[in-house]
Formats: structure tokens, sequence, C-alpha cells
């Protein structure tokens, strides 16, 4: 079995109850199956939950180079320079990055997220596209933070061929049973 999740803010990536936040067990009527990986609860968007040990270790293992595609929206407007740095891979505490696929995007049309994110009168923010294949622990906003520029808002909406497209937050998509 195959489901596609889009998980919403502040949401945990675990069926197990947690004291503070919704786990997938509010909304997901389905027993063992289990997620390909994660989303920290402040990062929003695809996940895939799955009974397939094989598909599961495909997505989650970052040797198998799948990539998975983040909107993200930074503060301030990067510099083609700091872009640079995020594309050819860069240190974070005792690792380097992959390279990533970058590319700055119009601000994509998204659900509202409760609750919004901060906004400061006069700092701009940029949305940007980030395709990694590893997926370490808040690697994404890891890398955005080393170039100065912090992830506000983190979407997934891609890993592999699997695709977020209409799911409204909270809804899921059983696309192989």
């Amino acid at each position: 079995m195959i489901i596609l999740f889009n998980k919403p803010y502040g949401v945990i990536s675990q069926f197990s109850e947690h004291k503070i936040y919704a786990s997938l067990k509010d909304f997901i009527p389905y027993k063992n199956v289990y997620p390909a990986g994660r989303l920290d609860s402040d990062s929003e968007g695809l996940l895939i939950l799955t009974d397939n040990g094989v598909l599961q270790n495909k997505i989650s293992n970052p040797n198998n180079d799948m990539y998975k595609t983040y909107w993200a929206q930074v503060e301030n407007i990067p510099s083609d320079q700091a872009l640079e740095a995020l594309r050819s891979g860069l240190k974070i505490k005792d690792y380097f990055t992959k390279q990533a696929l970058v590319e700055r995007i119009i601000k994509p049309a998204v659900w509202e997220r409760d609750p919004p994110i901060r906004k400061r009168k006069h700092i701009p923010t940029e949305w940007l596209q980030i395709k990694i294949s590893e997926g370490k622990n808040r690697q994404v906003r890891k890398m955005t933070a080393a170039i100065s520029h912090p992830t506000l808002r983190l979407i997934r909406v891609e890993i592999g061929d699997y695709k977020i497209e209409k799911l409204l937050p909270g809804e899921f998509l059983v696309v192989e049973s």
C-alpha cells in the first residue's frame, strides 16, 4: 500500500500520541503503514506512507539518491553567490551536503498556513525550489541558515516521481493498495 499524505504544519511524522502535536493517527485510518522518511512538525507537505519495506528504504535511505523537492520561503533575497553555495554543497556542522538543484521561483499557489509565518515589514522574503537527494535531519533549514537566509516556511512537494498534486493539508490519497 502507498499513501500520499499532505502533512499539515504542527503534525508529527509518527503514529504514536504526542502531548503537544497531532500525529499521523489523527489523519490516516490504515494500520501497518509507516512513513518513508520524515517531515518535522514545522514543515509541511508530501509524506509517503507504505507497508512496503523495500520502498520505505528506497525513499528514506540517503544513499539511494532519490530526489526530494521542497519549496522554501526564506528570509531576505539570497544573492546568486549564496544560491551557488547551496548548489555546490556546503558544510553543515560535521558533514558536507551533496550538490542540490536550486532555483528561484515565484510565490507558489499554496494554502494559508495556520499559524501564518512571521512577517517583518522591512524584510522581504523569497521562494526557492530546492531538490536534494539526502534528507538529513532538518537539512534544508540548515542549508538556508548556513547562507544566512533562514527558512520561514518549508513545503515538500515531490519525492521521486510522487507529487503532492492538489492534496490539501490533512488530505491523503491511496495510490496503490
